[in-house]
């Protein structure tokens, strides 16, 4: 990474798990990334979802476009209790999520996600969280599934310039 993404915190899964989460999340960078790589112990197509702060009120949005290499879909959703940053396939999925701004008080969380899978799809989603807290912590979840054991996710702090 370069010199200006500090490690944070990373977790590797060992068994199988419904939910990553990264807790205490200084407040000292200007923006986090988010690096995931991984899948799912179901073996399909399952939606990864992320919640900050634990807030499961109906506070998040999301807009996505993916294509598979013959077709292009999008689509979005609002005013749910969570959001989609990437589709979490059978096989290896990568994601990079950068989080936008996410120590500032005075405005609402977005985040950018792009993600693959080695075999299916390619990715991008903006995402909205409508809350001016800052955000200290990141709850990861799968739709209908549980997070596949030697998941890695590594979340970095970007210094200030």
């Amino acid at each position: 990474m370069p010199s200006t993404y500090e490690p944070v915190a990373t977790t590797t899964l060992g068994t199988s798990a419904a939910t990553i989460t990264f807790s205490s999340i200084p407040n000292t960078y200007t923006d986090l990334i988010m690096v995931f790589r991984g899948n799912n112990d179901a073996g399909a197509n399952r939606a990864g979802y992320i919640r900050f702060n634990g807030d499961s009120g109906t506070n998040y949005s999301y807009t996505l476009i993916q294509g598979d290499g013959s077709s292009a879909v999008s689509g979005r959703d609002s005013n749910i209790a969570q959001s989609f940053f990437a589709n979490v396939l059978g096989d290896n999925t990568t994601a990079i999520t950068q989080v936008m701004n996410y120590a500032n008080t005075s405005t609402n969380k977005t985040f950018l996600s792009r993600g693959s899978s080695a075999s299916t799809v390619t990715q991008a989603i903006v995402g909205l969280w409508r809350s001016t807290a800052a955000i200290n912590s990141i709850t990861l979840s799968l739709n209908a599934s549980n997070y596949a054991s030697g998941t890695v996710v590594t979340l970095y702090g970007i210094k200030a310039a």
